[in-house]
């Protein structure tokens, strides 16, 4: 079993990785298409190239790990998903948990750290961790049991992001024990079922994590943990594995 981290800075750089790769198979899609996918990689250690293989499908995304291929996504989902969105939708609540679906390819890339930067610097690099939170709220609504641990930096952004209400009110009449975490210069109301975790200091102004546990062995479990680096920049990574979402999960109970 892992033990748990020592702060959530270690648990983002606690591993060594796998040298992953993306390629687009067999493009048909215009060229920019290809420029955005790379630009939202361009930051990372993560290439991005052409193939074309005879006799396989086209505008295909793979995921390579030394050459094989360990996910793979129709370009065409990247597009909708993420290349030819912004984060409005999200905010907005005009993407509901019903819709939010996580790519094959967003999938294949958890345990690799992430540096991402916010608008301006960027109009597509902190998608996937928008994403990728929705999807795990999506996760403990579906389940409707276990522990969700959500970290916002302002707790006022529950009632700021209309999309973020919806979801967490949808959550709240499940039997998901929500926790939130973050500088409290709002309280969510009475009837609000979590529980509330303020404070100003630290990893409560810091960081960005959705963490869902499950103790039944049938429901998945994730977790995406972000630290604050510079301005509107992120250390990140996200994880499928239990013993990992475990030890996070441990972290956050006992330290915050």
């Amino acid at each position: 079993m892992i033990d748990p981290p020592d702060s959530l800075a270690a648990f983002i750089e606690r591993e060594e990785v796998a040298e992953l790769s993306l390629a687009i198979v067999n493009r048909t899609r215009p060229r920019p298409v290809q420029d955005m996918l790379e630009e939202l990689f361009a930051e990372q250690s993560i290439d991005v190239e052409e193939l074309e293989i005879p006799d396989t499908e086209e505008d295909v995304v793979v995921v390579l790990d030394d050459g094989d291929v360990i996910a793979s996504s129709p370009l065409r989902v990247l597009e909708d998903e993420i290349l030819l969105v912004n984060s409005d939708l999200y905010v907005t609540g005009t993407k509901s948990l019903e819709d939010v679906t996580l790519p094959a390819v967003l999938e294949g890339l958890s345990e690799t750290p992430f540096r991402l930067r916010g608008y301006p610097a960027s109009h597509l690099e902190k998608l996937p961790l928008i994403m990728l939170s929705r999807y795990i709220e999506k996760l403990a609504w579906n389940h409707a049991t276990g522990v969700l641990r959500s970290s916002f930096q302002r707790l006022s952004r529950i009632d700021d992001e209309r999309g973020t209400r919806d979801a967490y009110r949808q959550i709240a009449s499940t039997d998901v024990d929500v926790h939130v975490y973050g500088v409290p210069d709002w309280l969510p109301p009475k009837e609000f079922s979590g529980v509330v975790h303020a404070g100003y200091t630290g990893e409560f102004r810091t960081s960005w994590f959705v963490i869902h546990h499950s103790e039944d062995p049938e429901n998945r479990d994730a977790a995406l943990v972000a630290e604050q680096v510079g301005d509107n920049e992120w250390d990140a990574v996200w994880t499928f594995r239990s013993e990992r979402v475990r030890a996070v999960n441990r972290y956050v109970e006992r330290t915050m």
